[in-house]
């Protein structure tokens, strides 16, 4: 079985790619980091090192890789006869690989009518979709009508923390124990991959805002309280007692909302939450703030981390979410020099004011509550003030 999988950093092959072996596909990469391409090539294998005391490998073998700037022929040769096609190379990178991707179903369709799913990994809710939009762009309506005969864009729910790292071994990927891969199994087609760690669902949603507004917004919450404090990374940042319990008692906030917009049982996603704590403390993950923290619009966007959970928790909890706000207000402290979305922020709050940056990137209007929180929770963090 062949799996051709786009994005070949340290998620795609730390992640998506370890799984991917140890289902018994062959994963062929697709990249623009020609050392990266070219390792793989050469070696076939890579090691996987598990970020825990007992520092467990995995060699992930029968990988090969393209250079899709230098060959964009064989992707496309590739999406012909792959199984299976993944992506893990990020929300933004998601449209300049469409079309490639396009250009290969067109040409599966004349040589290879076997159905066909395409799953994105990313970090972003409706992954799957948004390409599968980018790709239909790229093609007239009767290739539409045809793609939608053999073709599936199934959303997916992904989450495991790999971070930034620098090894001796340019392959070696350094990843934590935790992993979750949850796809939506009503969105496919044809027979279902059976693929060692996926989870498959009958509607997705609840899932990825359970990752979304638990994961990732007590992650970046961390993150830029971490910043503003002067900390470097995740682990430390947790070691502060005031940091810890905010970030807590945020993703116990959207806890609340997701209880009462899905029945979640309570004490399972107690536990859940636990772990989650649990995973942002863990000493062997040496996470940069900074990573975690990058792009700081995309984070405030009215659908992202922050803005979805804050206004669905004033409609369905009715109350004033006041730990989201405080992680609203810590974003809109980031400035970091080297982040050209936290300069474009900073620059915007200068210019315009804290009212008319938090509406141009929230989407909310300046005289709503929840405005007037996050601008509240803002000057009381500028005073220094948790």
């Amino acid at each position: 079985m062949l799996a051709l999988h786009f994005g070949a950093g340290n998620i795609g092959r730390g992640f998506i790619g370890s799984l991917l072996y140890q289902s018994g596909y062959k994963t062929c990469f697709v990249d623009v980091n020609k050392e990266i391409v070219d390792l793989i090539n050469d070696r076939k294998e890579y090691r996987i090192v598990l970020a825990e005391k007992s520092r467990e490998e995995l060699i992930v073998k029968d990988v090969e890789a393209i250079n899709s700037q230098l060959d964009p022929e064989k992707v496309i040769e590739a999406i012909v006869h792959a199984d299976l096609v993944t992506t893990a190379v990020g929300p933004s990178i998601l449209p300049l690989i469409s079309g490639l991707i396009a250009e290969g179903l067109k040409k599966r369709l004349t040589k290879n009518r076997k159905s066909l799913n395409i799953i994105a990994c990313e970090n972003m809710v409706g992954g799957s979709t948004f390409l599968e939009e980018k790709v239909y762009e790229k093609i007239s309506d009767d290739e539409k009508e045809a793609f939608k005969q053999y073709f599936a864009f199934p959303n997916a729910a992904v989450d495991r923390i790999v971070p930034n790292q620098s090894n001796e071994d340019k392959l070696m990927v350094m990843v934590e124990p935790f992993f979750e891969w949850v796809v939506d199994e009503t969105q496919m087609i044809g027979e279902r991959p059976e693929i060692t760690g996926i989870t498959y669902v009958k509607g997705l949603n609840p899932y990825i805002e359970r990752k979304l507004f638990t994961m990732n917004t007590g992650h970046t919450t961390a993150a830029y309280l971490g910043y503003y404090s002067g900390i470097d990374t995740i682990n430390e940042t947790m070691k502060i007692a005031a940091i810890r319990d905010l970030v807590e008692n945020t993703i116990n906030e959207t806890g609340e909302l997701l209880i009462k917009k899905y029945q979640f049982d309570r004490e399972v996603h107690s536990n859940y939450i636990k772990k989650i704590m649990e995973r942002f403390s863990n000493p062997f993950i040496i996470d940069e703030v900074t990573r975690v923290g990058r792009s700081p619009l995309r984070k405030l966007g009215p659908n992202d981390r922050f803005l979805s959970p804050a206004k669905q928790f004033v409609e369905m909890v009715g109350e004033e979410p006041i730990f989201l706000a405080k992680g609203i207000a810590a974003t809109l402290l980031y400035d970091h020099t080297n982040d050209e979305e936290a300069m474009e922020l900073q620059a915007t709050i200068k210019q315009e004011g804290i009212e008319a940056a938090i509406e141009k990137y929230t989407k909310l209007s300046k005289d709503s509550t929840l405005v007037n929180l996050i601008v509240k929770q803002y000057y009381t963090l500028k005073d220094n003030k948790y």
